[in-house]
């Protein structure tokens, strides 16, 4: 058996699943590594997706890898205190809610793209599953956005892509990303949660000066 015949969509699905397991941990405890998972995951699920016929997922891939680059970033140099000098003081970038003026933005963007990507799909592609790609795409540029600026509510919206994820990707028979996003679904639930505790646990920590 050459490389060549080897059954690469299976492998790359069992390595795509077992980064994401690593995924799901890091972000459920807000760990900065999380990132490096979101650089590896990308990469696999291009290949998976654009085999399968999951084009608008594909295309999203892209911007995962460039998000992932900008949320690491974001969250380990975080914000910085006093004047530019070797003394000057980072903290790093809280979990904190979305200001309500963002949201309303979001949301709008979220439906425009919806939109957008739902037609692109129906008319330029040969996609069977038109209204549930764009839907999970258009929400997940979004989420991710979200989660780069460490806004709590990106659970939220993680709750609703991996929700459709657990039906789009068995309808397409990529069993293990259902069963991948199903543990996202519960973790999605219990990260808020836990999110939340974090948060207010900073919140009542006094910040030294």
């Amino acid at each position: 058996m050459t490389l060549y015949d080897l059954p690469w969509d299976t492998i790359l699905e069992v390595l795509g699943f077992s980064v994401g397991i690593l995924y799901l941990w890091w972000e459920y405890h807000a760990d900065s590594r999380l990132w490096f998972a979101s650089i590896v995951m990308p990469t696999i699920s291009m290949w998976i997706y654009f085999h399968k016929g999951i084009y608008a997922d594909f295309a999203i891939n892209i911007y995962y890898f460039l998000i992932a680059v900008y949320g690491y970033i974001a969250w380990t140099r975080g914000i910085r205190h006093g004047k530019k000098s070797s003394a000057t003081k980072i903290k790093q970038l809280p979990i904190r809610h979305i200001p309500r003026r963002q949201l309303l933005s979001c949301s709008a963007i979220f439906l425009l793209l919806w939109i957008a990507l739902y037609c692109g799909l129906r008319y330029l592609t040969d996609s069977t599953v038109p209204v549930a790609d764009a839907f999970t795409t258009a929400l997940s540029i979004v989420a991710m956005w979200m989660l780069a600026r460490k806004y709590i509510e990106q659970w939220i919206a993680w709750i609703a892509v991996d929700a459709v994820c657990v039906a789009l990707y068995s309808y397409k028979s990529i069993y293990l990303y259902g069963i991948l996003y199903g543990a996202y679904t519960i973790v999605a639930f219990k990260g808020y949660r836990n999110w939340k505790r974090l948060m207010q646990s900073h919140q009542s920590t006094p910040q030294a000066d």
